[in-house]
């Protein structure tokens, strides 16, 4: 039995999300998914839109998932792989790990883990960035038709 790691934040799922998961879940029989503590977003990217419970529902109710776990906070990140035993973490295109480094960082702790970088599949809201941009867009698109239709 061959079990797949993946990590991320989750914020608004989209698209990127769900084929990420589906790509990492075609590595192994079974799927494991570490969704990011609001702490740790709010530290590494920004503010969550979603609580972490929620987006710890969210993913587990994805099809490719088996299980969803909340990441750990602060102290030593590799604590979770102790835990969950992955033979195989992936990591998405746009995540900065650098897979030589964190299999050596693995390898020292005695964890012996493949690290896979997955690869970007280009959509148009593949990000919750660009989601949210594109929400603020029709807003303020929404707001000037508003002002121009009072005139």
């Amino acid at each position: 039995m061959v079990r797949v790691m993946a990590t991320g934040v989750f914020d608004i799922i989209h698209l990127g999300h769900l084929h990420y998961l589906e790509e990492s879940k075609r590595l192994g029989d079974e799927l494991v998914v570490v969704v990011a503590t609001d702490t740790t977003v709010r530290k590494r990217k920004h503010e969550p839109v979603t609580p972490e419970k929620m987006r710890l529902e969210l993913v587990q109710s994805l099809k490719p998932v088996d299980e969803a776990v909340l990441g750990r906070e602060g102290g030593d990140i590799f604590e979770i792989v102790r835990e969950l035993k992955p033979d195989i973490i992936t990591i998405g295109y746009d995540q900065p790990f650098d897979e030589r480094n964190l299999e050596d960082e693995l390898a020292k702790r005695g964890l012996s883990v493949n690290v896979v970088r997955m690869p970007h599949l280009d959509h148009d809201l593949d990000g919750t960035r660009k989601i949210i941009n594109k929400i603020v867009e029709f807003h303020e698109m929404h707001k000037r038709l508003v002002e121009v239709e009072k005139k």
